[in-house]
């Protein structure tokens, strides 16, 4: 890939220093020539604006104002790659559906394909390996996407769920990031949506998309979600790229999908256990219980973020099939409208919860972590409170 021009003699900061920071400064120190280049991990009232040209936020900083100065590595890369870019954002599904496309594509199409964004390595460190055959499929977070003012080509947004608010603080402003999306495309782009999402303006055509309208795709992944985030892949490989559609088909059931996403982990003593960690808000996990063959206990519960859970707890109260097992500060909240039923309980952590699925459900039946909750403050991610239930299970 030709040399990055448009920073060069430009004095550039680079605030927050974690994967994306030290990516930004190696894509700055490789393919570009800066007067300066300059870190910075501070508040941003501690920033001298006037001594930088350009100041590349890392997603996940909070700043709600826009500024023409502030910039981003998910800007800078959408100004290159645009016309190759698959974007896909929503609340839910985004990792699966973008594997998924990456997997699809890189089956049907004789061009290479990368995968990349709020998955894998972030999308500078790609740089070097793009030429002008690749198609890019690249997820997209809210915070990548909240500043950015430029879309891709081909934009996805599969859905729109109550999250982050400890981030954005209202839904208005959660949702005007995931708008970013579509915002800036324009004729001859194409623009594939949830029939659930608000409407967005955009120059792009439009194709929407309902969920539990899909034909079966017979995938490997459990769910019906699952199989409508298929039907974003189907779409998109056979009419934007031109794929066979039977080839489109066979490869989508040969996607085996993701760690932590209704992951059948294993059987101990009979009990069949699921890892749903990247589960984080209640819509997620009424969905894991209804695709979960033999679901019996399900393990709610994390960060308590504020989000409205009248919707699990309405489900709770209307489904004593399952024995609801609920830990920390959002379990908490939520056993206090359900202390009432017999079929739910409380303990202190994922050690307590796991021990108390181990004695309640019978053998031949299902334990899943579904926690429709952050993991932030009891662990590092959700990987890692996937792999610790793995462990405590035993399996």
């Amino acid at each position: 890939m030709d040399r990055y021009t448009k920073l060069d003699g430009k004095r550039v900061l680079i605030w927050g220093y974690g994967r994306e920071g030290k990516s930004s400064e190696r894509f700055l120190r490789e393919y570009c020539k800066p007067a300066e280049i300059a870190v910075f991990e501070g508040k941003r009232e501690d920033i001298d604006e006037s001594k930088y040209d350009c100041i590349l936020k890392s997603p996940g900083i909070v700043m709600h104002e826009e500024n023409p100065k502030y910039s981003s590595m998910t800007e800078i890369f959408l100004e290159e790659f645009r016309d190759q870019i698959i974007g896909i954002t929503g609340t839910k599904g985004k990792s699966t559906t973008s594997s998924m496309l990456a997997h699809v594509l890189g089956d049907c199409l004789p061009r290479k394909v990368i995968l990349l964004g709020n998955i894998g390595k972030p999308c500078l460190d790609y740089y070097g390996e793009i030429d002008e055959d690749t198609v890019i499929v690249f997820e997209l977070s809210c915070h990548q996407l909240a500043h950015v003012r430029v879309s891709p080509h081909v934009a996805v947004f599969l859905n729109l769920f109550e999250e982050h608010l400890d981030y954005y603080g209202t839904m208005d402003r959660y949702f005007a990031a995931k708008c970013n999306i579509t915002r800036f495309q324009k004729a001859g782009d194409s623009f594939f949506v949830g029939a659930q999402v608000p409407p967005i303006e955009t120059a792009a055509k439009v194709t929407k998309i309902t969920f539990g309208e899909a034909p079966e795709y017979h995938l490997q992944v459990l769910g019906e979600h699952n199989n409508y985030n298929a039907d974003f892949v189907y779409r998109i490989a056979t009419e934007v790229y031109g794929a066979d559609a039977e080839a489109v088909k066979a490869s989508l059931q040969t996607f085996t999908g993701l760690p932590h996403r209704l992951q059948r982990i294993g059987v101990k003593d009979g009990v069949t256990y699921y890892d749903d960690s990247i589960s984080t808000i209640p819509n997620a996990t009424i969905e894991a219980l209804g695709s979960i063959p033999g679901a019996y206990s399900v393990i709610v519960g994390g960060m308590d973020r504020g989000i409205d859970y009248s919707a699990l707890v309405q489900f709770i109260r209307e489904n004593p099939q399952y024995r609801y097992i609920l830990a920390y500060e959002s379990g908490k909240r939520i056993y206090g409208e359900v202390s009432d039923c017999g079929w739910c309980c409380l303990v202190e952590d994922l050690a307590a919860a796991v021990a108390e699925a181990k004695r309640i459900t019978p053998a031949g039946r299902a334990c899943v972590l579904s926690p429709a909750a952050a993991s932030y403050g009891y662990f590092k991610d959700f990987e890692e409170r996937g792999n610790v239930f793995r462990e405590l299970a035993g399996v």
